[in-house]
Formats: C-alpha cells, structure tokens, sequence
C-alpha cells in the first residue's frame, strides 16, 4: 500500500510538470486590405519651407583667418616638434600649443602699433622740429630788429597779456645777452640759459618768471591783466638785477 501510494504520488508530480498551460489569448487576424496613404508635394510644401524640419547641415567654408590660425598653429607644433623631439604634445605643452597662435599674434599686432606710432611720433617730431624753426627764425628777427617795447604796448594796448609775456621774455634774453650773463643763441632752449646762469639771485627768479613764460606761451595757460601785471613786477624785477650783475 505505502509502495502505491508513492508511485500514484510520483506520476502525479511528473504530469503535472511536463503538462503544457494553455494559452486563454487568441490571435486576431485582420483582413481588411492595406491602404497605403499617399503624400502629394503640396503635402509637403509646408514643412520644406520649414526651418524647423531643415535637418541639412552645411560646413562653413575655412577663412583666411581659420587658414592662418592653422597655419600658424601647424608651424608651432613642427617646430617644438623639433626642438622637443616629440611627436604628440599632451597636458602644459599642448595647451602652450593651442595658445601659440594668438600669442604669436597678440606679438605681431603689438609690433605693428609700435611699428606705426614711431612713425607718427618721428613725423611730429619733424613737424615741431619745423614749427620751431619758425618760431626761432621769428625770436631772432624781433631780438636783434624790432623795438621790443614797442611790441610789448601794442599787444597791452589789445588786451592780448599772453603775447606781451612773450615780448617781455624775449627782451629780457636780449638784456641779458647784453650784459654777457647768458650767450644768447637761436637754437638754445630756456633751459640752456638756466644753466648759464650760475648767480643765484638772479638764477631763482628768471627760473620762476621762465616756468610762467613756458605754461603761458607754449603750454597756452590764460592769463588775464591781474596776472600780467604780477608778471611785469618779476619782470622788472629781474631786469634791475641784470643791472646790477652785468
């Protein structure tokens, strides 16, 4: 009995294992024929004029610029190639690489502008080199021709207190020169009577009256008749010590 009831046991488990589920779903077929959907070019005029369905992609063609950075960049590599012996840059030397093409450039602008403002600075130099040729060629008419006085009481008499500065400058020099305490010169600066100048009582205040002088004429400071009239008092100051020196 044990024995049977094992083997029923037994045949149970097996059938029940090797037994197939049947499937509840069903295959549905369908029958109709296929319609094909047919698309006209007016269908699809919208969307060609549609940016947003453009899914074409052009390259832009190279610049001059994109020409030279690879050159430039190309000429970079060949040569720390050759100084480095090496085939492929990596980590600081290849980002040296990539910078060099703009520093190279960075450098020949740099070069340029400094190429051109010589150029400009050595033409203005040439131009006030001639302005003051004028201006020495007139200073040395009006020293040695013109009666000074004269022109300092034409530029009071139309309130002109810029140019009689320069007229009572100009015949100070002409006074000093005549007392042999400078070498008067046309093409000496103020400077170079400064330092001719070695008397210290004189020296000061013709160092003062020449610092006004430059600042009014040169510089084009205004100046109104108050400050004319300190000026004179300098001037007439000075000119009493020339006297007294000379």
């Amino acid at each position: 009995m044990p024995k049977t009831f094992f083997f029923f046991c037994f045949a149970l488990c097996c059938s029940m294992a090797f037994a197939t589920p049947q499937d509840s779903l069903k295959i549905s077929y369908d029958s109709e024929p296929l319609k094909v959907k047919k698309i006209s070019d007016a269908d699809l005029l919208p969307y060609q004029n549609d940016k947003a369905f453009n899914y074409e992609t052009f390259e832009a063609e190279a610049t001059w610029w994109d020409d030279f950075k690879s050159w430039l960049g190309n000429l970079m590599l060949r040569t720390l190639e050759l100084i480095f012996g090496v085939g492929k840059a990596s980590g600081i030397l290849a980002g040296l690489i990539r910078l060099a093409p703009y520093l190279l450039l960075g450098l020949l602008i740099y070069i340029l502008i400094r190429f051109f403002l010589n150029i400009n600075a050595r033409a203005l130099q040439e131009a006030q080199k001639n302005q003051s040729l004028v201006s020495i060629s007139e200073e040395e008419h009006i020293i040695k021709n013109e009666n000074i006085h004269d022109l300092i009481q034409q530029a009071l008499s139309k309130n002109d207190f810029r140019l009689a500065v320069r007229y009572s400058y100009l015949h100070l020099l002409k006074l000093m020169s005549e007392k042999e305490l400078i070498a008067w010169e046309p093409q000496k600066t103020n400077d170079d009577y400064l330092r001719e100048i070695s008397k210290s009582d004189l020296k000061d205040p013709f160092t003062h009256i020449t610092r006004l002088y430059n600042f009014t004429w040169y510089g084009d400071f205004p100046i109104d008749e108050t400050g004319y009239q300190r000026a004179r008092q300098t001037f007439l100051s000075i000119e009493k010590s020339v006297q007294k020196n000379g």
